[in-house]
């Protein structure tokens, strides 16, 4: 069976030279591929001369029609193509076509708080970190920070007692796992430490996942000098490979974060026919696109827009989706591999101060 003919015409005279994004459909209207170009009908056309047996062939094989949405430019196509490629999980998409899963860590908001590590974010009341693309790594780490300051990682379901809290039969209470016989947990499940003490430990936590890391570190440094003073030398190594693991999350915390925040900015970029776009992107999401405004009344309509994208309170990871999170990274990646493409951003100050002078 060889590609439809009649679809190869349509294609030659009604697809165009210009950047955007392509979906192929097959039998029963099923969304088989999603692609984009910035030569869109080059591409598509070069569908028609893969040879058999080739992914390509089999896939223009079962395609009976082909749509086009015309993106201006080559930036706006990539995340355009990643949307529609999450959102329909087209059969013959590889990439973007799984959810990829990021990971988050977790603060809860429980009495005896837990630092966990998740890959969804919940309407909790619990504090968010993140996005982070290594999920194992991270949960490796979490589980050291947990140790390393005794904050429980047990069950929600066990039941948690402080020592300052009044109880008419609070004595007897035996732990709940070994972390407590070790002594690396403050073990609220025998109601050992105070509530002032754990919250203290959880304080910790997010200065370290804040990217003030000094304290906690300090801390973890201290008890491995104690245990070497006493000799214990085989805890003493195990404190410096716990130390070792959390001073590189520290640095990754801090480099991460650095550089989503980074990712705030006015972005303009030339399009198709003169179709230049401005996409207000704060910490690595487009929160708008407007056209590029070519007067001064244009001009107040984006300064009201940069207005509302800015100066709203940010609060942070709560309620990111996966295709939000994927978009911080795909938006960190173009800057990363397209470095001068920094020279068209502005911050929402500056492009105010030059834009609109007073």
């Amino acid at each position: 069976m060889h590609a439809n003919p009649t679809l190869r015409e349509h294609i030659r005279a009604q697809a165009e030279n210009r950047p955007g994004v392509y979906q192929m459909f097959g039998a029963g209207d099923e969304l088989l591929y999603v692609g984009k170009s910035v030569h869109v009908r080059t591409r598509v056309l070069s569908y028609f001369r893969a040879e058999p047996g080739e992914k390509a062939w089999e896939l223009i094989r079962a395609t009976q029609r082909i749509d086009f949405e015309y993106i201006p430019n080559e930036f706006y196509a990539l995340i355009r193509e990643m949307k529609l490629i999450q959102q329909w999980q087209p059969r013959f998409n590889v990439q973007h076509k799984r959810k990829r899963i990021y990971a988050f860590v977790k603060v809860t908001s429980e009495p005896a708080a837990r630092v966990l590590p998740v890959t969804r974010i919940a309407d909790d009341r619990a504090t968010y970190y993140g996005p982070f693309p290594r999920v194992r790594a991270v949960a490796n780490t979490v589980r050291e920070l947990a140790t390393a300051l005794g904050l429980r990682d047990c069950p929600a379901t066990t039941p948690v007692f402080f020592d300052d809290q009044l109880e008419m039969f609070a004595g007897g209470r035996v732990p709940h796992c070994i972390r407590a016989d070790l002594k690396n947990c403050l073990a609220p499940c025998c109601g050992r430490p105070t509530e002032h003490a754990y919250r203290k430990a959880v304080d910790l936590a997010h200065r370290f996942l804040e990217g003030r890391a000094e304290v906690p570190l300090a801390t973890l440094e201290v008890q491995m000098n104690e245990a070497s003073t006493r000799m214990d030398f085989e805890y003493a190594a195990l404190l410096r490979d716990r130390l070792g693991r959390l001073r590189n999350f520290a640095d990754e915390l801090v480099a991460f974060r650095g550089a989503v925040e980074d990712l705030t900015f006015v972005y303009r970029v030339p399009g198709f026919g003169g179709d230049d776009r401005l996409y207000l992107i704060r910490h690595g999401r487009i929160r708008k696109q407007l056209a590029h405004p070519k007067g001064r009344r244009a001009r107040e309509g984006v300064a009201r827009a940069i207005d509302h994208v800015y100066g709203d309170l940010d609060t942070g990871p709560a309620g990111l989706s996966p295709q939000e999170a994927a978009e911080i990274m795909l938006v960190a990646r173009w800057f990363r591999l397209h470095p001068k493409e920094r020279r068209r951003t502005l911050t929402p100050k500056k492009w105010l101060a030059e834009k609109l002078p007073a």
